[in-house]
């Protein structure tokens, strides 16, 4: 086949491009920025773009497919030009279901954990030598890529994104999938500029559990009111596992897992995590992997990328960053760094970086969000409001939202570094969490002063 990418140098449609080069298929692609790292990934495929741009006379009769990312928008040159000639448009996750209809789809959906439940099971496959196709949304340790696509895999473990499928499509990503093994892991509202309520944005969820295939199966985290509800008042023929944070303890800083064989080391840590893993195991179960076997292969799971992610240490302070950034994952994860580390002084860093953070109306949902921090920072660029076309909010206004009259607000990455550079790293841990970059501050300074 060939196949032809609007915007191929996303995260997501790099790798798809990547994938189905590596099957044969003859790939074309087009964008008008593309960075690291996909840049030299397509290079090195000899995938790479001569020129940035829009090129319509890529597009040609010869194609048998376009795929449209979500940096392209409505009226982009080659879209109007596959449109002319009639060429079959899809979305990233239309092609993705596509490729998988004869496979069986297991689906990881939620607002939180999602990612990490992916990877879990990902690896546990791995480690069992058990091949199966995938698509994930970060890069994971022992992988090359965060897409796989075979013609003879069984199965295919999808992370069910909530957000929309492209610029033409405003289904959520994982109303297209048509789970056979679905997970639901959590319910807590985010992108208020595509789901402006709470209760638009649950209704996704509704939708995604009604598009499992009948006779497949919904595991689904009890702990969570939200995805209870739904889940138990599902009128349909499926199987329902539920799930929940399993017995676990935590001992000089070393999590350890209650199993039937006794106490299990773990290399990630979090009440959320101990969550993500009961849910995986719940999967990877159905996938014919028994706990046992789970068990063994959990204990060298060290977490997927940017996901508490262990910058530095020494014998008595340390440095993680995160990609949390909406309120329920800065609460779990604040509360898993707390957890492990309850005798440290906790030094926490958010960066309000995304549309729903910076929004003035959605900020209250931070409430108390950074409680567990002993020193609590919040960092935002100013400019970035008039960019995505918010009102102004003041650092009186953010204390106010958070809760914490002792909140340091900062607006310039010079005054952020100065105060980290300040920090005398005794038995203390830094928190970093940000899905931005905090206006381009070094994070390796902090690798380097650990040393």
């Amino acid at each position: 086949m060939r196949v032809h990418f609007i915007a191929i140098g996303g995260s997501a449609m790099h790798n798809l491009a990547l994938a189905l080069h590596d099957r044969g298929y003859r790939i074309t692609g087009s964008d008008d920025v593309i960075f690291e790292p996909s840049r030299s990934r397509l290079e090195e495929a000899g995938l790479l773009p001569g020129k940035e741009g829009w090129f319509p006379e890529k597009i040609n009769k010869d194609l048998d497919a376009v795929i449209l990312g979500m940096h392209a928008r409505a009226g982009n040159p080659e879209l109007e030009r596959a449109r002319e000639l009639n060429i079959s448009v899809y979305s990233y996750p239309e092609f993705l279901y596509q490729q998988s209809k004869h496979k069986t789809r297991v689906v990881i959906g939620g607002s939180h954990g999602k990612t990490t439940i992916t990877s879990m099971v990902l690896h546990v496959m791995q480690y069992w030598e058990k091949p199966v196709d995938f698509m994930v949304g970060a890069q994971l340790e022992g992988f090359d890529r965060m897409v796989q696509l075979t013609e003879e895999n069984e199965f295919i473990v999808l992370e069910g994104d909530e957000y929309l499928s492209s610029a033409l499509d405003p289904r959520p990503k994982f109303h297209l999938y048509q789970p056979n093994i679905a997970l639901l892991s959590g319910i807590a509202w985010d992108h208020i500029n595509v789901f402006p309520t709470f209760d638009s944005y649950r209704e996704q969820f509704q939708i995604f559990l009604e598009s499992i295939v009948p006779g497949g199966s919904i595991t689904y985290n009890t702990e969570d009111p939200e995805v209870r509800s739904l889940v138990e008042g599902l009128d349909a023929p499926l199987r329902k596992f539920p799930y929940h944070t399993p017995p676990y303890k935590v001992t000089n800083g070393r999590t350890w897992l209650e199993t039937p064989d006794g106490l299990l080391p773990l290399q990630v840590f979090g009440r959320h995590n101990l969550s993500n893993l009961a849910g995986a195991k719940w999967i990877c179960q159905q996938m014919g992997v028994d706990e046992a076997d789970f068990f063994e292969a959990m204990a060298s799971f060290k977490g997927a990328s940017k996901r508490l992610e262990l910058l530095a240490k020494t014998s008595d302070s340390c440095v993680f960053k995160d990609f949390a950034h909406s309120p329920s994952k800065v609460v779990a994860t604040t509360r898993a760094v707390r957890e492990q580390y309850p005798d440290h002084h906790l030094v926490v860093c958010l960066e309000l970086h995304t549309y729903s953070s910076l929004n003035a109306d959605f900020l209250k949902e931070y409430r108390h969000s950074l409680d567990c921090a002993d020193s609590a920072l919040v960092f935002y660029v100013p400019e970035s409001l008039a960019i995505k076309g918010l009102e102004t909010i003041s650092p009186e206004g953010i204390r106010s939202a958070f809760g914490r009259p002792d909140l340091e607000v900062y607006t310039e990455t010079s005054g952020l570094r100065d105060y980290l550079n300040s920090l005398s790293f005794d038995k203390t841990v830094l928190l970093l969490m940000s899905s931005g970059n905090y206006g381009g501050l070094d994070l390796e300074e902090y690798r380097d002063r650990l040393k």
